[in-house]
């Protein structure tokens, strides 16, 4: 029986990689063949160089997709060109049974492809509105999984929540762990700052600006994205990149400041961790983290702040607001239905998958 054979795409940043490197592992488990078209320079191919499973990787021409004028639209174009022609070539010598994609600009070429050459297409959106990527691939998909509750006019979606990578977890008897804990002052709160792959610039330089006053104040731990801002002081832990560290060190967080990308706050509504949002604003974003956190602020799971507003004073404000409430916030989070289990999602898509294409047989 011929093996099963799957492509999966996205990137650009971490946000349009991580549901993907949650589902490979699985994947292989169950004896797919994993195919990732991408960006082999992109953060994409970075990241699932990292992975101890097999992986086949092929690497595309891909251009940004702008809403504004620009004349680098036009070379662009040709580059989106080139990239789906070499999409057809792939898909068309790899046969896969289905193709998955998580967004980003490199995703548009490959979905492309597959729906010319009739392969089922899958698609995720993981913010309130679509990104232009996954604007123009929803018309080329077989079904798009969303986030957020999408509008009825929008017929091939399906409202599947938030799903995150945390798992149960305690902090165990860990030797990096013990000597970040020997630092901190167990009498102050603990404050962690995460900017995601994009972003996170602004906090870096708040802590850095700030470094002696939010020591006196607080515990400091700075997830930087800077390999150069590594260091483990007295009261402050700052390290440039975290994986089995991340569920640690948030455990360890009595308030995580972040940006407002779906993947990470959802992943602090699923540890019912207290968090502030300071979003990425229009003009260095499409405004989806304005609407992310909008809604988050709504629902009850967090404060949000403008990243012109973020000094000394309002996070102190800020941060007393949410720990003297943090009941009300807490019980918010932990009455959630929109957490997705990585295994229920799994076991969706497979499903999806094995029905459509089995229709598709049937046809024949």
């Amino acid at each position: 029986m011929p093996k099963k054979k799957i492509i999966l795409t996205g990137g650009g940043t971490v946000g349009h990689v991580t549901l993907n490197l949650i589902l490979i592992p699985k994947l292989i488990q169950d004896d797919w063949e994993v195919h990732y078209i991408g960006d082999r320079n992109g953060i994409e191919h970075e990241e699932i160089s990292r992975l101890a499973e097999r992986v086949h990787f092929h690497g595309i021409a891909t251009g940004k997709l702008r809403r504004y004028f620009s004349w680098q639209n036009l070379l662009d174009v040709f580059k989106v060109a080139f990239g789906v022609l070499q999409s057809l070539v792939l898909v068309a010598k790899i046969r896969p049974t289905a193709l998955f994609s998580k967004g980003g600009f490199v995703s548009v070429p490959p979905v492309i492809a597959s729906k010319l050459l009739g392969v089922p297409v899958f698609i995720h959106e993981s913010d309130l509105s679509m990104g232009l990527a996954n604007k123009i691939a929803y018309r080329f998909a077989t079904r798009m999984y969303t986030t957020f509750q999408q509008d009825a006019s929008l017929s091939k979606t399906e409202h599947i929540g938030a799903i995150t990578k945390v798992q149960p977890y305690s902090i165990q008897d860990d030797a990096l762990v013990e000597n970040i804990r020997e630092q901190f002052d167990p009498s102050k709160k603990t404050l962690l700052f995460v900017g995601g792959s994009a972003g996170a610039n602004v906090f870096n330089e708040f802590v850095s600006q700030h470094i002696d006053e939010l020591k006196a104040a607080y515990n400091i731990i700075n997830i930087t994205g800077d390999e150069t801002l590594n260091t483990l002081s007295r009261n402050c832990y700052r390290i440039d990149y975290v994986t089995d560290l991340y569920q640690p060190l948030m455990q360890m967080a009595d308030l995580v400041i972040t940006r407002g990308g779906s993947n990470t706050i959802f992943e602090l509504v699923a540890l019912r961790k207290l968090h502030l949002i300071v979003p990425l604003g229009k003009e260095a974003s499409r405004g989806d983290q304005l609407e992310n956190a909008a809604y988050f602020e709504r629902q009850g799971y967090a404060l949000t702040l403008s990243e012109e507003e973020l000094s000394l004073e309002t996070l102190g404000a800020y941060s007393e607001k949410l720990f003297s409430k943090s009941s009300q916030f807490e019980q918010a989070m932990a009455t959630s239905q929109e957490i997705t289990s990585q295994e229920a999602f799994y076991q969706k898509l497979i499903e999806d998958i094995e029905r459509i294409k089995g229709s598709q047989n049937g046809e024949r």
